[in-house]
């Protein structure tokens, strides 16, 4: 196995707390330069996952390796070569912007012959020039993120793991932040990031979806958008959406439905055949519908997919 072409190399890792299995003999490589994706609900095993490979968990059993160490054997020595923001942010309220940068530094073991030219790099890629002096605590929620990648990739790693960095911040800061990773990809940093926002998952050059701690799919998003639908995709506007929704469920040509938002996505092997039979079975019910038309399926849709009718088993994630 090329390890100098893979920054991350997992193989059969499982992670047991007691009797309890948060990740269950999963294996993936996240190749240098990329942008690899976790994505999962919540509970589905992401955050110990990443804690393993940031030397903060030992593995149960499995081997690990990160920027070419074995993670079980030299955890110290891994966190030395990565940077890792959590999804809290890790930052430090009472300190300055300027004081929380200095502290990481220090934790990262930056030269200081290095320091004022690496400060003077995060406060530009986090937009914060100017505002050294600025209390942490009176930063908005998007310039705290912003901060807190700032802080964790002061000594330049080759590899970041971001642990749902996005979760609570605005869409403006969320897309603000992608183009940061981007940036950062483009310099040939290898990002690993977890989130649970599905639309985030299409920045990722690949994808493992996780579910009750274990790997479901994975690939590229177009990959697992092509390979993973098991039919065509309806979006069905009407209301109510409780009677709808079990009519759909045994409407002639439903392979399967769900709620998204407002509406219903109903997957189907023929959409031409199956629209004007739905629409039927719909109004036979007393559900008004005001709109059905095939869409592309998105990666929730996948998700949804692959994991409907996936019963949790004793011990493992729910």
């Amino acid at each position: 196995m090329a390890t100098n072409e893979h920054s991350v190399i997992v193989e059969n890792l499982t992670k047991r707390f007691g009797t309890f299995v948060a990740v269950d003999r999963i294996s993936f490589q996240a190749q240098r330069g990329e942008i690899f994706g976790f994505l999962g609900p919540n509970g589905a095993g992401k955050s110990t996952t990443i804690r393993v490979l940031c030397g903060l968990l030992q593995p149960t059993s499995g081997r690990v390796r990160v920027a070419g160490v074995d993670v079980a054997v030299q955890p110290e020595l891994v966190r030395q070569q990565i940077g890792y923001m959590s999804q809290k942010f890790s930052l430090y309220n009472d300190l300055r912007v300027a004081e929380n940068l200095r502290f990481f530094a220090g934790l990262y073991s930056v030269p200081g012959k290095d320091l004022p030219q690496r400060m003077a790099w995060a406060l530009h890629m986090a937009g914060l020039e100017g505002r050294e002096q600025s209390p942490t605590r009176d930063l908005a929620v998007g310039w705290k993120q912003r901060l807190a990648l700032g802080c964790a990739v002061m000594h330049r790693p080759p590899i970041v793991f971001l642990d749902e960095p996005t979760s609570g911040v605005d869409p403006v800061s969320r897309r603000q932040f992608w183009e940061l990773i981007q940036q950062m990809v483009g310099e040939g940093v290898t990002v690993f990031v977890t989130t649970h926002y599905m639309d985030e998952a299409e920045y990722c050059n690949r994808l493992v979806l996780i579910d009750r701690g274990r790997i479901v799919a994975m690939g590229t998003p177009t990959e697992l958008k092509a390979q993973h639908m098991k039919g065509q995709l309806l979006l069905v506007d009407c209301e109510p959406l409780g009677p709808a929704l079990e009519a759909l469920q045994t409407a002639p040509g439903v392979l399967d439905s769900a709620v998204f938002g407002s509406s219903l996505h109903a997957v189907v092997a023929d959409a031409q055949a199956a629209m004007p039979a739905i629409r039927a079975a719909l109004e036979a019910q007393q559900v008004r519908v005001s709109r059905i038309e095939q869409i592309p399926p998105s990666l929730e849709d996948v998700f949804v997919s692959l994991t409907a009718g996936r019963q949790a088993k004793p011990g493992r994630a729910a």
